[in-house]
């Protein structure tokens, strides 16, 4: 079985926090970002995903090593009124922050109902995910988006050249049981997926990008250079209307808000970021929030599932039975991604910690 197909590695969680917090700092993050990240990698992988999870620490890394991801300090307060504020990141290490944008909008939601927190100039954030899980469980909703000015692999509908990055909107909804957890894509694919499934010389399971002449294909080399091919909208080419429209909001509420997106990019991977945090609380009450989303999960759960297919499923719900089995059975790791841990644990000597199997 070739290497890139191999089932991969499993790791108990703790050592393989310590590990990525280790390697953070060793290549320059205090220890509280250093956590911070390595906590948002490492949930990220929990929940299964494993290309917003530990196979982005070695980019990371790189990205300090480069000085492209500014290690110390704070963000700047650029505007702050009422229920909002406005940041200038600085290109701190992105899942740092979030948690810390997430912070602010959580105190203001507490006193005001709702707060909001616009990062411009923020680094790489990572999965949504583990950001919705953790509001969601304080009985908070949480709206999140990202778009990545420098990327450019999404061409809008009915165009042939990339403009937009498969910006991501996620959603944290609590409920009387497990949170919902929206994490999705404006686009019907990632680049992480892409550029992974590129460098195994793997197809994509369906026609989801387009070739510099607007054919439609399967084959995520046409987004390698020099090739020039595009993502297509979420949606496809029958319904990626709908995608478009939601990158168009979503450029609005990171880049507008922000002042500062496409128009004027730089060549520095990163991102600008919406937060907003609203507690149920100061609308009708949490009580009658999570009756409504109760009744609702429970009518999908409910609902006849097509043919061959098993129960209904909530947004998250496959994710959280992922992290319980993980966190018992170890997190498993693919040999790509372990290879990649191996070379920076050896640069930067932090030892590996002990797989499982």
């Amino acid at each position: 079985m070739p290497a890139e197909h191999a089932p991969g590695s499993r790791f108990p969680v703790a050592p393989l926090r310590r590990f990525a917090s280790a390697t953070l700092q060793r290549a320059g993050l205090p220890e509280d970002k250093a956590q911070d990240v390595a906590d948002i990698l490492i949930e990220g992988d929990l929940l299964g995903h494993d290309t917003h999870g530990l196979q982005l620490l070695g980019t990371y890394l790189g990205e300090i090593e480069a000085g492209r991801m500014t290690a110390q300090g704070d963000p700047e307060v650029v505007a702050s009124a009422g229920v909002v504020q406005a940041w200038d990141g600085r290109r701190l290490p992105g899942p740092w922050l979030t948690l810390r944008a997430i912070d602010v909008a959580t105190r203001l939601a507490r006193t005001h109902g709702t707060g909001i927190v616009n990062i411009r100039r923020s680094h790489h954030i990572a999965a949504l995910a583990p950001y919705a899980q953790r509001v969601a469980d304080q009985g908070l909703v949480l709206l999140l988006m990202s778009s990545a000015p420098a990327a450019s692999s999404v061409a809008p509908f009915g165009g042939t050249r990339g403009l937009f990055s498969p910006s991501p909107i996620g959603v944290g909804i609590p409920t009387g049981g497990d949170p919902m957890m929206v994490d999705v894509s404006t686009s019907i694919t990632t680049n992480g997926l892409t550029g992974r499934l590129a460098k195994e010389g793997r197809k994509l399971p369906g026609e989801w990008l387009i070739d510099e002449e607007g054919a439609l294909s399967d084959d995520p080399a046409v987004l390698q250079l020099p090739r020039a091919g595009t993502i297509l909208p979420l949606g496809g080419r029958d319904a990626g209307h709908k995608g478009y429209g939601l990158s168009l909001m979503v450029e609005a509420l990171t880049a507008g808000l922000g002042g500062q997106g496409r128009s004027d990019p730089g060549p520095r991977w990163g991102g600008t970021v919406f937060v907003q945090v609203m507690d149920p609380h100061f609308f009708n009450g949490r009580e009658a929030f999570e009756q409504q989303m109760d009744w609702v999960t429970q009518q999908c759960h409910a609902n006849p599932p097509v043919q061959g297919g098993g129960r209904v499923r909530l947004p998250g719900e496959r994710g959280l039975a992922l992290r319980a089995r993980q966190l018992a059975e170890g997190v498993e790791l693919k040999p790509s991604v372990l290879q990649s841990l191996r070379e920076w644990a050896q640069k930067l000597s932090v030892e590996m910690p002990q797989a499982l199997t």
